[in-house]
């Protein structure tokens, strides 16, 4: 399938499929015009890449990860041994995202709620 039809079977934009090729997340077959074509285990894979990148992980972990997943009802599933602790690690590094987060919101409440409170206009 050439890539208007896979950006309609995965909704993702041609200008990202571009990029999940940059970054070796795809590898569509080249026609002699230079057309992507892409086959049926691509959909599969840009799902997968979809997911993933739900999930909090770089597009560079995603790379390392792909060879080392597989989809069972719908869920992904690791079939390389060392790749559980590659994804704790990502946990982990995620957690620490998410805990920055939460210490960067709370000094903004802190900051908002210093705003000093305007008295209500009186009528007259």
């Amino acid at each position: 399938m050439r890539m208007g039809e896979m950006a309609r079977r995965t909704g993702v934009s041609e200008r990202l499929l571009r990029y999940y090729e940059e970054q070796g997340l795809l590898s569509p077959t080249r026609l002699p015009n230079g057309y992507r074509v892409y086959c049926e285990k691509d959909v599969e894979t840009v799902r997968r890449v979809r997911t993933l990148l739900t999930a909090g992980l770089t597009t560079e972990t995603i790379a390392r990860v792909l060879p080392c997943v597989r989809t069972e009802n719908e869920e992904l599933v690791p079939v390389c041994p060392d790749l559980v602790a590659q994804l704790r690690q990502e946990r982990e590094r995620i957690t620490r995202a998410i805990d920055e987060l939460r210490s960067s919101r709370g000094i903004l409440d802190r900051v908002i709620d210093a705003q000093p409170r305007r008295a209500a206009p009186r009528s007259a």
